[in-house]
């Protein structure tokens, strides 16, 4: 008869296999420690770019007061009483220039793309407003609103004329057998 092994453990603790969770342990402590490195230089790299940024900031800042400092000076020369009628005369021309160059043969030449055949154009005043853009008010006349309405669609399908606006009408009477409308349209003739 085989006896039994005995197995005779003289630790004063059993064996344990702890290789694994050693390993585990050293890879997620190298791994921690690499994250750790990319967030310290990624620090550095955020406040090197945060001094420069600063520095870009302060440089801007001191052009803008510089500009404004001339700005002031400028207009500074410019509300002087003996400049004041200097500038309303450049301010006054510069509004001869640009009614100048509103082209009535481009602007009837436009609008004869637009208009249909039975919508007359009994008048029409162009006006710069403050941004110089040109704006044309009209009076048109027709038998019915429907070639005006017509007009209206093409005129804002143009790639010429803008937003318009009809701005009042008049219907037909025993002298004048037709309907007039006042339109407002913005133009920009295509150089």
């Amino acid at each position: 008869m085989a006896r039994p092994a005995v197995s005779i453990n003289l630790a004063s603790e059993p064996f344990r296999s702890d290789r694994p969770y050693i390993v585990a342990a050293a890879a997620a402590t190298a791994l921690l420690a690499g994250a750790l490195i990319y967030q310290v230089s990624l620090g550095w790299i955020e406040r090197d770019q945060r001094v420069q940024l600063n520095a870009d900031i302060a440089r801007a800042e001191f052009a803008l007061n510089r500009l404004r400092t001339d700005d002031a000076r400028i207009q500074g020369v410019l509300r002087r009483p003996e400049n004041a009628e200097a500038a309303d005369y450049a301010v006054f021309l510069n509004g001869l220039i640009t009614r100048k160059a509103i082209s009535w043969t481009r602007i009837f030449a436009d609008l004869e793309k637009v208009l249909p055949h039975n919508v007359r154009l009994m008048a029409v005043r162009p006006q710069v407003n403050l941004d110089n853009q040109i704006l044309l008010a009209m009076t048109v006349a027709s038998p019915s609103p429907e070639p005006v309405v017509d007009m209206l669609m093409r005129l804002e399908g143009s790639k010429v004329f803008g937003a318009t606006a009809m701005t009042g009408w008049v219907p037909p009477s025993q002298s004048d057998p037709v309907y007039r409308y006042r339109v407002t349209v913005n133009y920009a003739p295509q150089l």
